[in-house]
């Protein structure tokens, strides 16, 4: 595992730093937020772990910088601050994990392991916008215009078009819609599918000249040119 480790006290990092790689990972040690979040946007690291209170730049700005720049590297906070409100600062802030000094080093590498396996079950995709002909997801502002025109959608229209986007071409099944947009607390029986899509493709076909949502029969959805032949 490659490991970014932002700590200012230095005998505090080197000694992370040499625990981690005996574990078999390799560690860079920057020593303060500037350098930590020039290192991060030069190299892609399986894990940060930051000190909160760095020079130059504190931890949690640190996070929040990689954030709106789309780096999802899991983040994991180390600090001496650990009182509620401060862990909930640090996990507001777009961190993954805090963890507060001073700490056992087997419960911070296990806590990276998590992280790390966590990360790895993620979708590869980390795309900060989606594109299908000229319908577009920004990601990031969680906006949707088609042709230049935005379109404005409930959460749960947004999480439907979302999925469907990043399986434009596939035919998406309602089983897939159940598990993946709404998590199995619906029957499946129900209708709630058939009146989202309704919405959904209301909202984005009905004032252009190209269709691209498709009710597949007997088998689901599919986003994407709908082929009237």
């Amino acid at each position: 595992m490659n490991v970014l480790l932002v700590e200012d006290d230095s005998s505090v990092g080197e000694f992370v730093a040499a625990q981690l790689q005996a574990a078999g990972h390799h560690c860079v040690h920057k020593l303060d937020g500037e350098e930590g979040l020039n290192a991060a946007r030069d190299q892609a690291y399986d894990v940060l772990v930051l000190d909160r209170m760095l020079p130059r730049l504190d931890g949690l700005s640190l996070v929040q910088k990689l954030r709106e720049q789309g780096n999802n590297t899991p983040v994991l906070i180390l600090s001496a601050l650990g009182e509620v409100d401060d862990r909930i600062k640090g996990l507001h802030s777009g961190a993954d994990d805090y963890l507060v000094k001073p700490f056992s080093m087997d419960e911070l590498l296990a806590r990276i392991e998590v992280l790390q396996r966590r990360a790895s079950m993620r979708p590869a995709d980390a795309r900060t916008t989606l594109l299908v002909l000229d319908l577009s997801m920004d990601l990031l502002q969680q906006q949707v215009q088609r042709s230049g025109t935005t379109i404005t959608l409930q959460p749960r229209e947004y999480k439907l078009l979302e999925f469907l986007m990043r399986h434009a071409g596939q035919v998406v099944t309602r089983a897939m819609l159940l598990e993946h947009v709404w998590g199995y607390h619906f029957d499946p029986q129900t209708n709630v599918i058939d009146v989202h899509v309704s919405r959904l493709r209301q909202k984005i076909d009905r004032e252009f000249d190209t269709p691209l949502l498709a009710t597949v029969r007997g088998a689901g959805y599919r986003l994407g040119p709908v082929n009237d032949g």
